[in-house]
């Protein structure tokens, strides 16, 4: 199969990427820069292409896109509210118009989205039937995946609500490791928000899943069938680093330090339940937290 990614630089495209050729796919990434090699094409998320970029989309059996703005890189200004959005939002439709517009456009297309489209939910259990939650998450990731249901003109479309993904190299478990493994880690707030986490290895596993079953369309939650609190997240964390976790961060701490972001992304959460994947005949790797910990820490 021949896979188009963007967002290849990312979390999930670096690991993607490798995976997906080892079995035997054909891979050219999106990128900005000028491309300095045949599986680079160049493209501008507000912008487009070029008309010998867009050319060279032609031949594509499958698009997988992961391109978006990293939301935990910055407190929330308004500026970088809306950049979220229009990288999300106005890149899908660049692409996606990109696409349609081609003799032979892709017959997948497989898209990010994030539980955040759930919005804070406390204990609810949470499955891909329930409503969109409120506020500025929400609304992001609603418009994310109306502009990817726009693909299905010409593709089938999948929308992957992606939730806290573990891995040593990049997003929340990284950013945890320094304090904790120095004993300075500790509950965020109240310790009872929920979080949704998957293995990177599942998450990558998923991807390939949603490729080779073909029958697959909609909206699927990527998370574990075992959604923790972060009080039980912190725990696990202490145990697998052999570290105390006595040393919470209070409510007040996270809105003054990160503010808006921090309050929406630290302390509040989503019980979230893979039950579409599962009932595809989906098969994690990892269900167990401390066993996904372990396992991601040792690589």
């Amino acid at each position: 199969m021949k896979i188009l990614i963007s967002g290849a630089s990312g979390l999930v495209g670096k690991h993607l990427i490798p995976t997906l050729k080892a079995k035997g796919h054909e891979v050219h990434r999106l990128v900005r820069k000028t491309p300095n090699s045949s599986d680079e094409i160049q493209w501008d998320a507000e912008k487009g292409f070029s008309e010998t970029e867009q050319a060279k989309l032609e031949g594509f059996d499958a698009v997988v896109h992961l391109a978006g703005d990293n939301v935990a890189s910055e407190n929330w200004s308004d500026e970088k509210k809306k950049k979220i959005k229009e990288s999300r939002v106005i890149g899908t439709r660049v692409l996606v118009d990109a696409l349609k517009s081609l003799q032979n456009p892709p017959k997948h297309f497989i898209s990010a989205s994030a539980v955040g489209f759930y919005g804070n939910r406390e204990a609810e259990v949470l499955t891909e039937t329930s409503r969109k939650g409120e506020g500025f998450l929400p609304d992001v990731c609603a418009a994310w995946e109306d502009e990817s249901k726009k693909a299905e003109r010409f593709a089938r479309v999948v929308c992957m609500r992606i939730g806290v993904v573990l891995a040593k190299d990049g997003g929340a478990l990284e950013k945890m490791l320094t304090p904790f493994r120095f004993g300075v880690g500790g509950t965020v707030g109240s310790g009872k928000q929920w979080m949704s986490w998957i293995a990177l290895d599942d998450l990558i596993k998923a991807v390939h899943f949603f490729l080779k079953n073909e029958n697959l369309t909609g909206a699927f939650n990527l998370t574990a069938p075992n959604p923790v609190t972060n009080e039980e997240f912190t725990k696990a964390l202490g145990t697998v680093l052999n570290r105390p976790t006595v040393l919470p961060i209070p409510e007040f701490a996270i809105k003054t330090l990160f503010g808006e972001m921090g309050e929406m992304l630290l302390l509040q959460g989503a019980r979230v339940l893979p039950k579409r994947l599962q009932d595809a005949g989906f098969d994690f790797e990892f269900n167990n937290l401390e066993d996904a910990m372990k396992s991601v820490l040792k690589k």
